[in-house]
């Protein structure tokens, strides 16, 4: 970390990115019994007292099925909470960097979103992070807002764990193979964020939405085929489409992102999530 940025106030604990954040010298982690977003006001009480230099939100409401039935509480979390945070750190002068998602966009396509493409949710979950960034941008303080996809790690429920449970008990998957996006590794989300939170404290003009995923672009079938590969497990992967496989929310056909911007301004580069995979299945082994 720089000189400027001593301590760093996350909110959120157990999640994926949350648990890498911990790792990072100086950050505060908030869990939900301490600062729960689904009371606004209460974040809002903490970012106006604390000592922290800046401030992460990786917190969210992020069951995306149950969102379409729980919209109430998913807009609360995701909207209210952000936009209330990010006025309270505007008040005190701080950096409030922001997690968001590729469900912002409606998914169509196979040309990698850029920032400021045409965004057009396909449910509530990406309709509520989507108010949130706006939220976030209209209070007008030093911000950060990283649109991020396809969150693993060793930690808590992702497709990685899924896959390697699944891998013990059965000897055939179908899997989805046209959705395609760019699996990332809560470990580079998080150093990411760390280096975001550091140079807006320095330069607020960088204030923004980035896009981080990890590369190369893959498809849910072939990211499986190659968890399977690297765990050493023999495991027979078979192509369906999304239409074979409905789900109450539906997701987003092309979750490529062009992360160019993120690597111009902070110098944060797209990581090989081959590469980070291999990392997590290293930190499994030793849980």
């Amino acid at each position: 970390m720089g000189a400027l940025v001593k301590n760093i106030l996350v909110f959120g604990a157990t999640g994926q990115v949350a648990t890498e954040l911990q790792r990072f010298e100086g950050v505060t982690a908030l869990s939900r019994a301490e600062a729960d977003l689904s009371d606004p006001a209460a974040c809002a009480a903490i970012i106006a007292a604390t000592k922290a230099d800046a401030v992460i939100n990786a917190a969210a409401y992020t069951a995306v099925d149950k969102a379409e039935t729980d919209t109430d509480m998913a807009f609360r979390v995701n909207v209210d909470a952000p936009t209330a945070m990010a006025e309270a750190a505007a008040k005190r002068g701080l950096p409030f960097v922001h997690v968001s998602t590729d469900y912002v966009f409606n998914g169509s396509g196979t040309t990698p979103w850029r920032e400021d493409d045409a965004t057009g949710p396909l449910g509530v979950y990406g309709a509520s992070k989507l108010q949130g960034e706006q939220g976030v941008q209209a209070v007008g303080g030093a911000h950060a807002i990283m649109r991020t996809s396809w969150v693993v790690s060793a930690h808590g429920n992702n497709f990685v764990k899924t896959m390697l449970r699944l891998g013990a008990e059965r000897d055939r998957l179908t899997i989805v193979a046209d959705q395609v996006g760019g699996p990332t590794c809560a470990r580079d989300i998080a150093a990411g964020l760390m280096q975001m939170a550091e140079q807006l404290c320095d330069d607020a003009s960088k204030s923004g939405i980035y896009h981080f995923a990890g590369g190369p672009d893959v498809s849910w079938a072939d990211f499986a085929r190659e968890i399977f590969a690297q765990a050493g497990i023999t495991f027979e992967v078979a192509d369906i489409l999304s239409s074979d496989f409905p789900t109450p929310a539906k997701r987003p056909g092309n979750s490529r992102m062009n992360c160019t911007k993120i690597t111009d301004v902070f110098g944060v580069l797209r990581p090989d999530w081959r590469s980070s995979l291999t990392d997590i299945l290293t930190d499994l082994k030793a849980i």
